[in-house]
């Protein structure tokens, strides 16, 4: 599974998919086969990172003509036409090139999610605004949700079988 934070940590909000990779890596280190990947503001070379998985998780900011701070979550195919539509992720044209390349070779991860949090500002400035600093906890915990749903439908823990009923024979 592929954690993919993108985004430029020295454009405040614009950096919110780098922030939320951070907090992932710092509360979230324990879960099994995760590798963590700082995106930055994305470039072709990572095509091959994105086609080696069979899972994919994005994290960026988004334009969802929200408040500030709003999350969405998009997965497979809801995630595809988000992207696809009017531009909605701060990284649209880099993302969508690089979920185009893994297509057009075969190997488009078969899950993929995006958890988003709509930005407020891409001024110069390393923090995130009030708003958005405020809920990368609980944006953090939706994309932990997504990995260990992965996780346990890849894994699916122990289900107790029955014994066998005892027929007793006169």
């Amino acid at each position: 599974m592929l954690v993919l934070g993108i985004g430029n940590s020295l454009l405040q909000d614009e950096g919110i998919g780098i922030h939320l990779l951070n907090f992932m890596q710092k509360f979230f280190p324990a879960f099994p086969d995760v590798t963590y990947l700082d995106g930055g503001t994305l470039s072709f070379t990572l095509a091959s990172d994105i086609e080696e998985h069979d899972h994919l998780l994005v994290l960026d900011a988004v334009e969802l003509h929200a408040t500030p701070g709003t999350l969405c979550c998009y997965e497979n195919e809801a995630m595809d036409h988000f992207l696809g539509t009017a531009k909605r992720s701060a990284h649209e044209v880099g993302l969508l090139d690089l979920m185009d390349i893994a297509r057009l070779t075969g190997h488009l991860p078969r899950h993929r999610a995006l958890v988003g949090i709509q930005y407020q500002t891409f001024g110069w400035g390393e923090q995130l605004t009030r708003a958005v600093k405020h809920n990368i906890p609980l944006a953090g915990r939706l994309a932990a949700n997504i990995l260990q749903k992965w996780e346990f439908a890849a894994h699916p823990p122990c289900i107790p079988h029955h014994a066998p009923k005892l027929e007793i024979v006169s």
